[in-house]
């Protein structure tokens, strides 16, 4: 028996993924990039500001960090308000103390629900970014174009009224994405979204919208709570990843880009948030180190395109 010749033809393969959201280019061909000032590693703290009502639902999927006991799971629902109504602050306070500005990933509940926290961001030069409804607010290609459309713009439209500003960025619960989301974002007037974990440089999707990688494996989310690991674990992982960064990209004359991505109820326990108070007066008194805002990297990132 003998094979099709037509069964191995496919004619959309191509260098990189096979499809057209954006152009394939490997990092160390593209043309040099440089942060303000010189600087080589661009450093973008993001912090969740989630909401997670008590009763979860499962479609299309569970988000990361939801309830787990039988409902209502008081313990692990506290624990969530305790991130938003007391760790946040340190949080807060640490930025202030090194001098640096964030990028702040929230739900429209949490904006609704805590508006002395979101005015505690903006005295504080934050940015705010929008994150969904609430954590039930998850993406797929199981909801309808339809439902996409109306969960984003509801999204953004209850985050600005709440904070009376708009965000410029978007980070997908989960960071999941349906075949649609692309253009939903792009139609509904972001610049850019932190989904694709794929680079350490943004990129640009065909249809213009950019995007900020955020990196997945050194979140203290994965680091913390799903692996384990200590406090300042994570923050030993974060300054080999700094200095790997600051090496590459003097080798390769081109800047890099470093996300610090941080949820309050993990990193602002008492007993861990000496170790991020640490690794940020480390890294600010690095020379290759500029701290910015997702707005601010994707900016300076554009402007050299």
């Amino acid at each position: 028996m003998t094979l099709d010749p037509e069964y191995t033809r496919y004619p959309h393969r191509r260098e990189g993924y096979d499809h057209d959201l954006y152009q394939w280019s490997n990092l160390h061909a593209r043309a040099p990039v440089r942060w303000p000032g010189g600087k080589s590693v661009a450093i973008v703290l993001c912090v969740s500001l989630e909401y997670f009502p008590i009763l979860p639902e499962d479609e299309p999927f569970r988000a990361p960090g939801h309830m787990v006991t039988p409902y209502p799971d008081y313990r692990h629902y506290t624990v969530r308000d305790y991130g938003n109504r007391v760790a946040v602050f340190r949080l807060l306070d640490a930025f202030a103390k090194a001098g640096v500005t964030a990028s702040f990933a929230t739900n429209a509940a949490v904006a609704e629900r805590y508006p002395e926290l979101i005015d505690a961001v903006k005295a504080g030069g934050h940015e705010i970014i929008a994150h969904s409804t609430d954590m039930n607010g998850t993406i797929a290609s199981t909801l309808s174009e339809a439902e996409e459309r109306a969960l984003i713009a509801e999204s953004l439209a209850r985050l600005e009224a709440a904070t009376g500003t708009t965000p410029k960025g978007w980070l997908s619960i989960a960071r999941s994405q349906s075949w649609r989301t692309v253009d939903l974002l792009k139609e509904h007037g972001l610049t850019y979204c932190c989904d694709w974990v794929n680079d350490e440089l943004p990129w640009r999707f065909n249809n213009g919208l950019i995007n900020l990688p955020l990196s997945v494996d050194l979140s203290d989310r994965q680091i913390v709570a799903v692996q384990q690991h200590s406090a300042e674990a994570w923050a030993r992982m974060m300054r080999d990843a700094f200095a790997f960064l600051a090496q590459e990209a003097a080798r390769q004359s081109s800047a890099r880009l470093l996300p610090m991505q941080l949820t309050p109820y993990i990193m602002g326990q008492p007993f861990r948030i000496a170790a991020l108070e640490d690794l940020l007066a480390d890294l600010t008194a690095r020379s290759e180190a500029w701290f910015g805002s997702g707005s601010a990297v994707v900016e300076s990132w554009e402007a050299q395109q």
